[in-house]
């Protein structure tokens, strides 16, 4: 058992937590919802202060953060409470010019920050079934691999630093592609008059089918898209950041840009929080 501390805990970090608990793991965390801590300490979880009093008493703080601003507040926190040691484990998905910038502020403080985005659903990080995408001192990463083995299906450790990040962008184009075309294959079919539950059963046992529209398709079905493994208003986000990438190294992605008119469109219905399986009622269900 180890004592570990969390600063996040939304859909991924609430995940990461319960299943450290669950294998005797003290976990210390924070988040800036109360509604989100109380349900963190009916499952197990200790209430901590802040990232700083996670820094001054823990070994290994693991991050999981919604936006580029809130990780890079995070980090300052953690920094300033001068930590020799401290290992952070930054696993939210953002743009590499972030991370890099988190990287400096943490090791100018005498800590150690590894980018280890993790590829998976919410709904898959709740029974681990992600895939930690690790970079950074590796020397580090081996002192953490225990904790991050009882959170995850698979441990990889990638390269250098940003290596973890560039590998998560890679998967987010395929995600973000395989949503959209999930629900287009979906749209056709029932426009078509194929029963929901037919195509899906059929779909997936065929060439066609894909982890995502195994675990997107049943939300197809039911179009019960509450509550989200991953919102629409996040892939608004994370196509953004491919596109970045994709700029940086000189490669057009016109399959990917042509989904994201149709995240902008779900957002703009009200479904910003939905899943992305609610990409459906965007091509077939009226949403504009």
């Amino acid at each position: 058992m180890s004592v570990v501390g969390i600063i996040g805990l939304g859909i991924m970090g609430s995940a990461m937590a319960e299943n450290l608990l669950a294998r005797g793991h003290e976990v210390h965390g924070t988040d800036t919802s109360a509604d989100r801590v109380r349900a963190f300490e009916s499952a197990g979880g200790h209430r901590a202060d802040g990232p700083a009093a996670l820094a001054t008493a823990m070994d290994c703080v693991i991050t999981s953060l919604p936006s580029a601003e809130a990780a890079e507040q995070v980090c300052g926190e953690l920094a300033g409470a001068g930590r020799p040691g401290l290992v952070v484990v930054e696993t939210s998905t953002l743009s590499l010019e972030v991370k890099h910038r988190c990287r400096e502020v943490i090791e100018a403080s005498g800590a150690v920050l590894l980018d280890c985005p993790l590829s998976g659903t919410g709904a898959q990080a709740k029974v681990r079934d992600v895939v930690v995408f690790g970079s950074g001192d590796e020397h580090a990463f081996e002192s953490v691999r225990p904790v991050l083995e009882d959170l995850s299906r698979s441990v990889r450790h990638l390269g250098g630093f940003g290596t973890g990040t560039v590998m998560k962008l890679v998967a987010n184009l395929l995600v973000s592609i395989h949503n959209a075309s999930a629900a287009e294959a979906f749209a056709l079919g029932v426009r078509a008059g194929l029963d929901p539950q037919l195509l899906y059963d059929t779909v997936r046992d065929g060439a066609g089918g894909s982890v995502i529209f195994d675990k997107r398709g049943p939300l197809m079905v039911s179009r019960d898209y509450l509550p989200a493994t991953a919102r629409c208003s996040m892939f608004v986000k994370d196509v953004g950041l491919v596109q970045e990438l994709a700029a940086s190294v000189g490669l057009e992605t016109p399959v990917l840009d042509a989904t994201l008119p149709l995240y902008r469109r779900a957002v703009a219905a009200g479904l910003a929080d939905a899943d992305a399986a609610a990409l459906l009622d965007v091509l077939d269900g009226g949403a504009q």
